[in-house]
């Protein structure tokens, strides 16, 4: 158990264990054995030599930001399949800009005008139902309003129509959001390519939430192939790049809107880099600091996430899966081992071959299990190191396991913290 000291503050700071990185050390912050996955909150995820070799490299020299973006650009439209790209702040950055691209398109005013909207024609995005999540603060975050559509699954289970989709478009619509969470079949929602095909009658664009959904690699151009205008991925999670980065991919119109609705444009007209805009006609004149301007990107974020990319593309993937399901294994293994004589307990191997992610789920029976399994959860952040997990079936009497962010090192260690909070009453 860690030792607790107090700061100037009144608060409270638990000492770094002995294995601790220096600086982590030196700001009295634990370690975490990250079980729980690519997650924001715990960093995301461990970034190559190659990756932080390139962020060091271009800070060390200045470049204009609109042409690195360009060039950025000209990679990810290659690994995308799109007509451009761009690197965002995350995911939920890629949002917010790319609804915003959808609202405003060329137009300065409307830019200036986020997020007020209320004399804006354009203020809708339309949501299936089951596709409502709490990462959609992002899109409202414009101004915009959700109109939803689809069953509610009462008294059955009704899935999204596609007349549902068709007769909600109209004049206020600026886009249509499309979430990526599994078998459209399953969810009761139409597809993508449904989605587009209908969209697409209309003259509306759709964005695609695509945050978490690589691997596999052929998801980087699949969601353009089936028509998306815009898809937008977190660079800090399976592409191992920076945690602040991601990118955002699609129609080059929608980019170009993406790109002046971010920069910095505390620039002069006739000295502006795109100064050419102006000439034949496209914009009246640079827009004001858009509504990403809190969404800035630096040169480093943009060339660790470009040398991450192309890693991701380059990497054996069939190999890591095999060394993640054989570690998902080991752990399974060594709960088992230490947890067989305690019937309440237990663990299931999910090899991931349907999700491309290995998983263990430890499960608790009984009347008392959710309070148990959220006591072990809270024993697991009270050692040092910490021990991060998933959480999703708390509330079920189960967490699971992943070994996408773990070391082999890791695993020893992983297997008797799980099993001593598991084994307290």
């Amino acid at each position: 158990m860690d030792t607790v000291t107090a700061s100037t503050s009144g608060a409270t700071h638990p000492t770094a264990s002995p294995g601790t990185p220096g600086l982590y050390a030196r700001l009295g912050v634990r370690r975490v054995i990250n079980a729980a996955g690519t997650l924001t909150r715990l960093g995301g995820s461990r970034m190559a030599p190659e990756v932080l070799a390139a962020m060091a490299e271009a800070s060390r020299a200045y470049v204009r930001m609109e042409d690195l973006q360009v060039a950025a650009g000209a990679v990810i439209a290659r690994v995308t399949g799109a007509e451009a790209g761009y690197v965002t702040s995350g995911a939920a950055a890629g949002l917010l800009l790319g609804t915003a691209a959808c609202v405003a398109g060329d137009d300065a005013t409307l830019m200036e005008t986020m997020p007020d909207l209320s004399a804006v024609t354009r203020n809708e995005v339309i949501v299936q139902r089951a596709h409502r999540n709490s990462y959609d603060h992002a899109v409202r975050g414009t101004g915009v309003r959700l109109i939803e559509i689809g069953g509610v699954g009462h008294p059955t289970p009704v899935p999204t129509r596609p007349f549902d989709l068709d007769r909600a478009i109209g004049p206020r619509t600026a886009a249509v959001l499309w979430v990526e969470m599994g078998d459209p079949e399953t969810l009761g929602v139409l597809s993508l390519p449904e989605t587009t095909a209908i969209a697409a009658r209309h003259g509306v664009p759709v964005i695609v939430d695509a945050a978490a959904s690589l691997p596999p690699v052929s998801n980087l151009r699949r969601f353009i192939e089936e028509g998306a205008s815009l898809v937008c991925f977190s660079g800090g999670k399976a592409i191992g790049g920076p945690q602040a980065s991601g990118i955002l991919a699609g129609r080059a119109d929608l980019i170009r809107s993406v790109a002046l609705q971010h920069q910095d444009m505390d620039v002069h007209p006739e000295t502006w880099t795109w100064r050419h805009l102006i000439a034949d006609g496209t914009v009246d004149g640079p827009p004001l600091q858009g509504i990403g301007r809190a969404c800035k990107v630096g040169r480093e974020e943009i060339a660790g996430l470009l040398v991450a990319l192309e890693r991701f593309v380059a990497r054996d993937h069939e190999t890591e899966f095999r060394s993640r399901q054989a570690m998902a294994s080991k752990i399974a293994e060594g709960l088992t081992h230490i947890l067989a004589s305690t019937g309440a307990v237990s663990i299931h191997l999910d090899d991931g071959v349907r999700n491309h992610r290995p998983s263990v789920t430890v499960a608790i029976d009984g009347p008392d299990a959710r309070a148990r399994i959220i006591a072990a959860v809270n024993r697991l952040g009270d050692t040092d190191p910490i021990v991060a997990v998933g959480q999703g079936g708390l509330d079920r009497g189960r967490f699971s396991l992943s070994p996408a962010c773990l070391d082999e090192t890791d695993v020893p260690d992983l297997v008797q913290l799980v099993a001593g909070a598991l084994n307290r009453p």
